[in-house]
């Protein structure tokens, strides 16, 4: 879903947390919203930060954003330590390309309860982009 109204010439991009309840899901879910009349669509993490500085897709490069993620409780549980936990494991099990012994590392910090889950990573990247405005919202 896309509601693209100018308050204060801030376009407003609407994530549903309702629409997905995996990783994969939420790529789905970003490149609908994001890329719906292009032919490329979101799968990496880099891929997802790579769409957020703009110039294709719906909005421009540093144009002013604001993205509200809706039912964002729910997408923190959906990808929060399991989600990542599986995340990581599917990457160290593939093996080449991924630095398996950096993944490794990440995956003991998570379970240590020092590392970041995927909700935490992806909220990190949109939050990276000063012209994005990252909204949270439970409903």
């Amino acid at each position: 879903m896309l509601n693209t109204s100018n308050n204060n010439t801030r376009k407003m991009i609407v994530i549903h947390g309702g629409h997905f309840s995996s990783l994969a899901g939420f790529y789905d879910e970003i490149s609908n919203v994001l890329m719906k009349d292009a032919d490329w669509k979101v799968g990496t993490l880099d891929g997802f930060d790579d769409i957020l500085y703009g110039g294709f897709g719906i909005f421009e490069n540093n144009e002013e954003i604001e993205m509200i993620w809706k039912l964002s409780g729910k997408s923190k549980e959906d990808l929060g330590l399991m989600a990542t936990q599986e995340f990581y494991e599917n990457k160290i099990r593939q093996g080449k390309p991924f630095n398996t012994e950096l993944i490794q590392q990440k995956l003991n910090e998570l379970l240590a309860g020092r590392g970041q889950t995927l909700f935490e990573i992806l909220v990190e990247i949109i939050q990276s982009h000063k012209n994005i405005t990252l909204v949270l919202s439970e409903d």
